[in-house]
């Protein structure tokens, strides 16, 4: 339900006495509580375009094996289930699996040497990910938790998200206003879903249309190291840092800035994840 029918659905009997003194208040807690939770990496959009592109390049051996894991097209169905099982008991410790964040203004040795040394502050992302990718090599398909994989699937597509290595100081960009034709909204949200959502296309006419575009790299990608990926992902981050300073707050020249870095982050995403599925499963 949308927010704005859900706070308007006790608008009945604005002057009963039970309205003023119980309903009221209760919407407006929930409303305020609902606007306040956290975003999410890529949004639920980004998280399925990044699986459709890699589950359309697992090879067909690889591709029953995860259809069987997590049923027919399952890493899509699930791309966003790390994100909806934060608040479990389950997994208590997952929030901080989703990003991690670095300092601005870093050389690309020390990018690149977070990923022999994993930076103990501001998240857990790197350090996680490596973590579960072991545990599925050292594991038999069969024998596998899908919990696993489907963490995998979607830690692998917050790698890529620019927000989701930022800087701590503003929480990646949750703590940084912005803009967004005329509403209010922050850097990190822009990231996550706006930009995406700007382009109107369904995930699957978007995977599609991003494939075509950067299929002609595919190779180029899967030969990139982890620590020019990385370092890649870093000066994409650096460079909207710095494009904030001097933005004129023209949402379209926003989009149009940055629609290309993006679909060009979800590509590499999608194929990646592709690669490292077909080696490990």
């Amino acid at each position: 339900m949308h927010m704005s029918n859900f706070c308007c659905i006790f608008a009945l009997d604005f002057n009963s006495d039970f309205m003023k003194r119980i309903v009221f208040p209760l919407v407006a807690a929930i409303c305020l509580s609902l606007y306040s939770l956290p975003t999410l990496a890529w949004g639920q959009e980004g998280h399925r375009i990044i699986a459709k592109i890699a589950y359309d390049h697992l090879n067909q051996g690889t591709r029953k094996r995860v259809d069987k894991i997590l049923g027919k097209q399952g890493i899509i169905y699930y791309a966003n289930w790390a994100d909806e099982i934060k608040s479990d008991t389950i997994y208590p410790t997952s929030y901080d699996w989703h990003f991690q964040d670095f300092d601005g203004g870093l050389t690309d040795s020390i990018v690149m040497a977070s990923l022999r040394d994993y930076p103990k502050e501001g998240g857990n992302l790197l350090r996680v990910t490596d973590s579960l990718i072991a545990v599925i090599k050292a594991t038999k398909p069969q024998e596998l938790d899908p919990h696993t994989l489907r963490f995998v699937v979607h830690l692998v597509g917050d790698r890529y998200c620019p927000m989701h290595t930022a800087r701590m100081d503003d929480k990646g960009g949750n703590a940084m206003k912005m803009q967004w034709f005329g509403r209010n909204t922050n850097l990190h949200s822009v990231w996550d879903t706006k930009l995406i959502e700007s382009q109107g296309y369904s995930y699957t006419e978007y995977a599609q249309k991003i494939t075509h575009t950067y299929t002609h790299l595919r190779r180029d990608v899967e030969k990139m190291s982890p620590e020019e990926l990385l370092v890649g992902n870093y000066h994409v981050t650096e460079a909207i840092y710095t494009y904030q300073q001097s933005w004129d707050g023209n949402t379209y020249h926003y989009i149009y800035r940055w629609k290309e870095p993006m679909e060009w982050q979800l590509y590499k995403a999608g194929i990646r994840l592709a690669k490292l599925l077909n080696e490990i499963l």
